[in-house]
């Protein structure tokens, strides 16, 4: 081999050295990198405290999300906006706190209007609008327009009687976003029956017997409550299966809110007996075991590597023991099993228990595997996150208090919390602020299934103000100890309610 000389050894380096330098630019003109595809998990009433790697002692085992928590993140300050089922589906959806919209309190009813307005950006509108194929499969709450016979009316009390099922059904997923729905809405409302897309899949023709779990109304025949997630389950893998054999190669958002382990507690016969919590256990086992479906479906079609995978919960749970599909309010704890551990408070409350749940999040190659993270984040980051994925910038009136979290999923150093603050809400419409170590409870009582909220007894302080950094289970209050703060955090409030958001300005 000739010997190379000193000058062209120079040039030689020099040209590397170019081509390197100009790299950047090259990629940069050439094909952008493809968008991931979104699979988000929305568990429905499930505890921080269900999950084996969040609770040492839980009598349940949850070997798939265990895994998916080793393949990925897990967030020990996550919540939800709310500490029930529909607030929280707003939020997600639209990055926005309910509490901005009509529904000051609780949740939807049966036969309730749509609660997400029709020129308001949503999650699913905005992938949509970028390329992807989109899909809801699951319980929906969030309202429908429910067709009325001639004449007809109805109320939160009707029993569906009066809707014509043989037309379209308005204002539902294919509304506000999403290319393909399935589902059965709620679990224990009518109609009992499932919906595709715009229709009802057949006419519920007959009354729901008096003695199945739910509330009364209007039944398709033949409806089994214990077959609704397995239903779910299988259209959602389903699903995967037909998107990755898409020949367009479009990458998709699948939204997926299980009916599990909410009311009525119907565990399939295959997961009876699993768990040592009782029937409670024995459905978190099939979440579980959905979740696991999932997995194996982005894996077995090839596209798990360029996959987004969020699970998390709507609100924490109720504690319900699953006697007759329901039980009373933590009753399951005579298991030994506590959902809600190491937090105070159940489902519905201001308190922790209410809120803070399961937040679990894969990406192989982008969130580092094996990741714990405390910084403190909220489900309405989901819409803002999204757009920073696929480099969408969000207008001024969507993701009002939406916060990206992508530096966060990447494992990113950040020298201060991301957020701001974050504000909850509980069922009886109690407000609470979150910031750093203080928590405010502006009122008594944790406004939910636990208790009302209250006035205060003489000498009674006026609301809960919490130190979590040495009262993590919400024990001492310091609400008359610390005035400054108490004001710091009200005004904070009052200043989002007024200005309309609590996300910087875009």
């Amino acid at each position: 081999m000739d010997r190379i000389d000193d000058r062209s050894f120079m040039r030689i380096v020099v040209w590397v050295g170019v081509s390197f330098l100009l790299l950047p630019m090259v990629r940069a003109d050439g094909p952008k990198a493809k968008h991931p595809n979104i699979v988000f998990i929305l568990a429905d009433d499930m505890g921080y405290g269900d999950l084996a790697c969040q609770n040492p002692e839980t009598k349940i085992p949850t070997p798939n999300l265990d895994r998916l928590a080793d393949e990925g993140m897990r967030f020990t300050d996550s919540h939800s906006p709310s500490a029930v089922c529909s607030p929280t589906r707003y939020g997600i959806l639209t990055g926005r706190y309910c509490w901005r919209t009509r529904l000051k309190r609780g949740v939807l009813w049966c036969w309730d209007k749509p609660l997400i307005k029709p020129n308001r950006l949503t999650v699913g509108r905005m992938l949509k609008d970028s390329g992807y194929q989109t899909a809801c499969i699951g319980k929906w709450h969030l309202g429908w327009d429910w067709p009325l016979k001639k004449g007809k009316t109805i109320n939160k009390k009707s029993s569906g009687e009066s809707v014509d099922f043989t037309k379209p059904v308005g204002g539902g997923p294919t509304a506000v976003g999403f290319d393909y729905y399935f589902g059965d809405d709620v679990p224990n409302f009518p109609p009992y029956c499932y919906i595709e897309n715009d229709r009802t899949l057949g006419s519920p023709t007959i009354m729901k017997p008096d003695s199945m779990y739910g509330i009364p109304g209007i039944m398709l025949k033949g409806w089994q409550l214990d077959a609704v997630m397995p239903a779910i389950t299988k259209k959602a893998v389903a699903y995967i299966e037909g998107r990755a054999k898409d020949s367009k190669g479009k990458p998709f958002f699948l939204y997926f809110p299980l009916t599990a382990p909410h009311t009525p507690i119907a565990p399939a016969k295959e997961f009876q007996g699993k768990s040592r919590a009782g029937a409670y256990g024995d459905y978190v086992f099939q979440v579980d075991h959905t979740v696991g479906e999932v997995l194996g479906a982005l894996k077995r079609t090839g596209v798990v590597d360029n996959t987004l995978v969020i699970f998390t919960s709507d609100n924490g749970s109720p504690g319900r023991d699953g006697t007759e599909m329901g039980g009373k309010t933590n009753s399951v704890r005579r298991y030994d099993h506590n959902p809600s551990r190491p937090w105070r408070g159940i489902k519905a409350d201001a308190w922790d228990g209410g809120h803070r749940v399961p937040f679990l999040a894969r990406w192989p190659g982008r969130i580092p595997a094996g990741r714990i993270s405390d910084e403190l984040i909220c489900h309405v980051d989901f819409m803002a996150t999204v757009a920073a994925i696929i480099g969408k910038k969000l207008p001024a009136d969507a993701g009002e208090d939406s916060y990206n979290l992508l530096s966060v999923l990447e494992g990113k150093w950040l020298d201060k919390p991301l957020r701001e603050a974050v504000v909850h809400h509980s069922s009886a419409g109690l407000f609470c602020v979150r910031q750093g170590k203080w928590k405010l409870i502006l009122g008594l009582g944790p406004g939910g299934f636990s208790g009302p909220i209250r006035k205060p007894k003489p000498g009674e302080p006026m609301g809960q103000l919490y130190d979590l950094s040495t009262d993590p289970g919400e024990q001492n209050n310091l609400y008359d100890a610390h005035p400054q703060v108490v004001k710091k955090l009200t005004d904070l409030l009052e200043g989002y309610k007024k200005t309309g958001r609590s996300a910087p300005a875009r």
